[in-house]
């Protein structure tokens, strides 16, 4: 349990749990007391901690992606290199990379103004509604946000590409079929939570930007922020 892979899966369960927690309660609290109302103060405050873990989840995959690439294609290094050093420093810049990330979407928000009362058209203060519902210019907004997320989106996607085409190009020069099969066998389950998390993500503002539908881009929504969560422990329990 003291190596690099269950370390970050542990991060990653904390994140998930977390990640669930900000918006799950008080989804419940409402169809509980059928009382729809959240204050100004806990709609920004759960969009801060939604983005945060959100983003904590999205580098944690890059992280073990790359834990998988040294396992694999440098093995004999692995535990040099993936050592609990590097393992810990990777960690703090993916909380602190996070952070940042949501305390600059939150400040970016506080500088809208809304109206007295509004209807929010979805389960959870997500940020691109609470955008569209503002009475203040909001062409900064949109520009820092869609930057920002093609950068934290974008970059570790593309570090998770390179990562597996390295793999693939190990596996490939492997003579033995056990061999191949061992090596491909250790990134099944990390490709498998990848893929929900991007699938999942990308189907939300692909189908929302498509139909232009508050009803259903609140349902793709339960996908991504309870359903992914949910998979992650099951897929990884299983195969570990």
């Amino acid at each position: 349990l003291h190596e690099p892979m269950y370390i970050l899966l542990s991060n990653l369960s904390l994140g998930d749990i977390c990640f669930t927690s900000t918006t799950i309660p008080k989804m419940l609290v409402n169809i509980q007391t059928q009382s729809q109302v959240i204050t100004y103060k806990g709609c920004i405050t759960q969009m801060c901690f939604f983005i945060l873990f959100g983003a904590l989840d999205d580098f944690l995959l890059t992280v073990m992606a790359y834990d998988r690439f040294v396992a694999i294609c440098h093995p004999l290094h692995y535990t040099v290199i993936m050592n609990r050093r590097l393992c810990g420093l990777l960690l703090l810049v993916s909380w602190i990379m996070s952070a940042l990330y949501s305390l600059l979407q939150s400040l970016m928000m506080l500088r809208l103004s809304f109206c007295t009362v509004l209807k929010i058209p979805h389960i959870f203060c997500e940020i691109n509604e609470m955008i569209q519902l503002a009475c203040s210019d909001t062409f900064l907004n949109n520009l820092v946000m869609y930057l920002s997320a093609v950068l934290l989106a974008g970059v570790p996607f593309a570090g998770i590409l390179y990562s597996y085409s390295k793999i693939v190009s190990c596996i490939r020069g492997m003579s033995s079929a056990q061999g191949k099969y061992k090596a491909f066998s250790t990134c099944v389950s990390h490709l498998s939570v990848v893929s929900l998390f991007y699938c999942t993500f990308l189907g939300v503002y692909l189908s929302s930007a498509a139909t232009h539908s508050s009803h259903s881009g609140a349902v793709a929504s339960v996908t991504y922020a309870v359903i992914t969560p949910m998979l992650n422990p099951v897929v990884y329990c299983v195969k570990t």
